[in-house]
């Protein structure tokens, strides 16, 4: 509490962290207005006053004689205040295939009257863990995330329990925590990367390497279906050959360790890339080593995203159904809040499919 803003503003914003962060649930007793006082060496006027807020805006109960208690916002106490904002996190907002996403569920938002309040957490857990407070605080009636790192664990699993608790309809995208019962729209990566790697089997490559970005559930499926596809054409997977590589090193990693591979006496003769991002960005260190694509050296993508298309050689890439996700996400939460209609299946899983360019070639 060391903001400009007035102190019973700054007071209310600390409750309401308490019960977005889920210090306090549905129910619970808040500290006495004595105890808050004293607590944060405020008159108690100033508490009577950010305490009365939260009781005119719903997020308080007074109970004479016993105190006051976090309410549930329950959907129905949402839709008597009109609230029609339905929130989305992602990853990221301005770049990649994201912008697609965020417009697929705005497009579907919109026909239904709904509004769209959208928050990005930049690859952060603690982003996240914010994005979520935010969300909760502007009592959305609805919530579409995308996991942060979702191989990396839920550290932020008290704040998606204060949403469960207020009884908001939750669904995730491309992938999901497994520690939460929410379900999720997504591809299946792991048949996506089986369906590249065995593009390139197919062609007749047998030295392949993988570029697999891991911190994120998407990338470990997509390894696991490339290995798969390895094995069934008596291919053992070469650790060497596996470059698995973190958001923060994204940048330098994939690139030394391809340039390592590419000067090897076995080099590689196709690559299977994460994404088109990783793909595209590779193909400055090919042609470094004066290699050609695909004639020495046939590359796949993974996404379809505007990048496949974007350089003189197109890429080979396994197809992302971008906005159809984010279309069919909406409508799914949209359904729940119209008519009632049970939460959706755990996964709604999106199949792949092989968008053939110019970036692979059979090999002589």
């Amino acid at each position: 509490m060391n903001s400009q803003s007035p102190k019973y503003l700054q007071l209310k914003e600390e409750i309401l962290s308490w019960i977005a962060g889920g210090r306090y649930r549905p129910g619970d007793k808040l500290p006495s207005e004595n105890e808050l006082a004293d607590q944060f060496s405020l008159s108690r006027q100033t508490v009577r006053q950010s305490i009365g807020e939260l009781v005119q805006e719903g997020w308080l109960a007074r109970e004479q004689g016993k105190g006051t208690f976090v309410s549930r916002q329950s959907p129905e106490r949402r839709n008597a205040m009109g609230n029609r904002t339905v929130g989305i996190i992602t990853t990221s907002i301005s770049d990649y295939i994201f912008p697609s996403i965020v417009r697929g569920v705005e497009a579907a938002l919109k026909e239904q009257g709904y509004r769209l309040l959208l928050s990005s957490t930049d690859q952060r857990k603690d982003r996240e863990r914010e994005c979520l407070e935010m969300m909760l605080s502007h009592s959305v009636c609805a919530l579409i995330v995308e996991p942060t790192k979702s191989a990396e664990g839920n550290p932020n699993f008290d704040n998606y329990m204060a949403i469960e608790d207020h009884g908001i309809p939750m669904l995730m995208i491309n992938e999901s925590y497994p520690d939460l019962e929410c379900p999720s729209v997504r591809v299946d990566d792991d048949a996506g990367g089986h369906m590249a790697a065995n593009h390139v089997l197919e062609l007749g490559h047998r030295r392949i390497a993988g570029f697999f970005k891991t911190d994120d559930l998407q990338g470990v499926r997509r390894m696991k279906g490339f290995m798969r596809a390895c094995r069934e054409h008596q291919i053992q997977p070469d650790g060497s050959m596996i470059v698995r590589y973190s958001t923060e090193d994204k940048e330098e990693r994939p690139q030394r360790m391809l340039r390592e591979l590419l000067q090897s006496e076995q080099r590689p003769t196709a690559i299977v890339c994460y994404n088109d991002q990783l793909a595209v960005s590779l193909l400055d260190t090919v042609r470094e080593l004066g290699l050609r694509i695909p004639e020495d050296l046939s590359v796949i993508g993974y996404d379809d995203s505007f990048l496949a298309t974007a350089t003189e050689i197109k890429l080979t890439t396994i197809e992302h159904p971008k906005s159809e996700i984010g279309k069919r996400a909406a409508n799914l939460l949209i359904a729940q809040l119209e008519r009632g209609e049970a939460p959706p299946p755990k996964e709604l899983l999106f199949a792949p499919k092989l968008i053939v360019r110019q970036s692979t070639l059979e090999i002589r």
